[in-house]
């Protein structure tokens, strides 16, 4: 669960906007539209029937936050930020707990992505220097393990068909990746969560519950996000596991976030250090199946 979570799950500014950043270039209605499109009347209804029905729906709350998020995520460019991950584990009593960075860009219609964990704490006891790397960039994933001094590079796909980080992440948790609204709904249980506070929060509160038969019932039972009115990014995300009844709880933090401030490229090449052992994965092959021998005359 580990390294699916270090994947995914600590990618959690993208987790919300994935979804419609890949419906960002499609031509299909929004929410709005779809809320907004009078009811259509069968033919030969008299006209004033169908004046009775308003010109416009004003979307709900949810669908407007929702909204929020898609233009965000089209407009998105380039992210990096702190990260603070902790897993937390009722059953034993205890939990773990990395920080470090997330930078994301995109150059030439090419996502790249580097998460850097720096410390490790163990339950109370005092934080140690830890050193773990994740790269991507749209065809290679590569982890940098400095305390056992090895290197993963596995391939993700064909080098003329590079995945998106987006999409790379959706595979492992559920990131919203590239779906529609009304597919997301099919996996969850989706509420905008009412602010009882005093004050107003600055804070969009999204619970989603996952339904019984959802894809990822196996690995969650609910994870919620606080979207960040004015960045309109998630700046913290917590999902419950469904491994134990007592399920593992992973929090994640997105700290002094930088939008769209611009990366270097050179934040995304790194050499691999000397003397680490590399363990290469080459994408797996289909096998193609045998061709049936011709009849024999």
């Amino acid at each position: 669960m580990y390294k699916r979570v270090i994947a995914g799950a600590v990618l959690g500014f993208l987790l919300v906007p994935a979804a419609f950043y890949g419906q960002s270039c499609q031509s299909g209605p929004s929410v709005s539209q779809v809320a907004q499109e009078p009811a259509k009347e069968p033919p030969g209804a008299p006209a004033q029937e169908a004046a009775k029905e308003p010109a416009n729906q004003p979307a709900g709350p949810l669908d407007t936050v929702l909204e929020g998020l898609q233009k965000k995520a089209a407009e998105l460019k380039s992210f990096e930020c702190n990260v603070d991950y902790t897993v937390r584990q009722p059953l034993l009593e205890s939990q773990t707990r990395r920080t470090g960075a997330l930078y994301y860009a995109r150059f030439d219609q090419r996502s790249n992505l580097r998460i850097d964990f720096r410390t490790f704490q163990q339950d109370q006891e005092k934080e140690q220097p830890y050193r773990e790397q994740f790269i991507f960039d749209g065809v290679w994933l590569e982890q940098i393990d400095y305390q056992t001094q090895s290197i993963e590079r596995r391939q993700i796909t064909e080098p003329n068909k590079p995945v998106d980080a987006f999409s790379l992440v959706s595979r492992q948790v559920p990131v919203f990746g590239f779906a529609k609204i009304e597919d997301l709904r099919k996996q969850f249980d989706i509420d905008l969560v009412a602010d009882t506070q005093t004050e107003p929060s600055p804070f969009h509160h999204l619970h989603l519950k996952v339904k019984p038969d959802s894809t990822y019932k196996e690995d969650y039972t609910t994870i919620d996000f606080w979207v960040d009115k004015t960045l309109g990014l998630p700046t913290k995300i917590t999902a419950v596991g469904a491994e134990t009844d007592a399920g593992d709880v992973y929090d994640i933090k997105l700290l002094q976030p930088k939008v769209n401030q611009g990366i270097d490229k050179s934040v995304f090449q790194v050499t691999p250090p000397p003397g680490f052992s590399i363990e290469t994965i080459p994408l797996e092959k289909k096998r193609k199946a045998p061709e049936q021998a011709l009849p024999v005359k």
